[in-house]
């Protein structure tokens, strides 16, 4: 069983900074994680979940154009954590934000390829 606990979530003013992190565990991962993509997803209320940025097994990365620029992903993969530092926050990136693992190597924005799939956590920008 796998379990992904997402964290850092919290509130700030716009064009404030935030870094979540989503550590990952059970199923042998410790074997396994580095060999498999992860993504960052946030739904925000009344709207559809958005892909904002996906990593693939071999380091390269991919970004919705609505964070381009702004959010970085990346990923610690001897601490089963992967991270999304997001910059020049606005309200429009309100949402609450989960993390995805894959059961595959390659990075991809659309949800339904994940597998495996956080809590969330709440980021909330005011203007």
């Amino acid at each position: 069983q796998v379990q992904l606990v997402e964290s850092g979530g919290g509130s700030v003013q716009s064009g404030g900074s935030l870094r979540l992190s989503c550590v990952a565990s059970g199923s042998a991962l410790e074997y396994t994680y580095s060999s498999y993509s992860m993504g960052w997803f946030r739904q925000a209320p009344g709207k559809a979940r958005e892909g904002i940025a996906s990593i693939g097994r071999d380091g390269s990365t991919v970004y919705a154009e609505s964070v381009k620029g702004r959010f970085t992903i990346s990923r610690d993969v001897a601490k089963l954590t992967l991270y999304l530092q997001m910059n020049k926050l606005n309200a429009e990136d309100t949402a609450m934000y989960y993390c995805a693992l894959r059961g595959g190597p390659l990075k991809a924005l659309d949800g339904q390829v994940y597998k495996h799939w956080g809590q969330g956590t709440q980021v909330t920008v005011s203007s």
